[in-house]
């Protein structure tokens, strides 16, 4: 694990760039992670990002791909065009939970 400086905060992250602690998150860090992947966020983009943070609370783990679509409501193919090349893992990422299960 390391420290890492993000948006004005020291945060802990996983080798992979994700937070140890969700409760580390803030809206401010989810920009700057998009950024850091290339991505500007839009109000679509904040969809997504609620809904995977509210599904990681209730369930204590990330949603996967098809539950991200599926509970969201965006199709897999628009997830592609917000979040390209590993929607789940991207999204989880800048929500500030851990890599869904399965994701390499």
């Amino acid at each position: 694990m390391a420290t890492k400086v993000i948006a004005n905060k020291e945060v802990e992250v996983n080798d992979e760039g994700y937070l140890v602690n969700p409760d580390d998150w803030t809206e401010d860090i989810a920009r700057a992670m998009a950024e850091e992947l290339g991505i500007e966020l839009t109000d679509r983009h904040w969809e997504v990002i609620r809904f995977v943070r509210n599904y990681y609370k209730e369930h204590g783990k990330s949603p996967t791909m098809h539950q991200i679509s599926k509970g969201a409501g965006v199709p897999t193919k628009e997830l592609f065009k917000l979040f390209p090349k590993g929607p789940a893992k991207k999204v989880a990422r800048i929500a500030g939970v851990p890599k869904p299960e399965g994701c390499i």
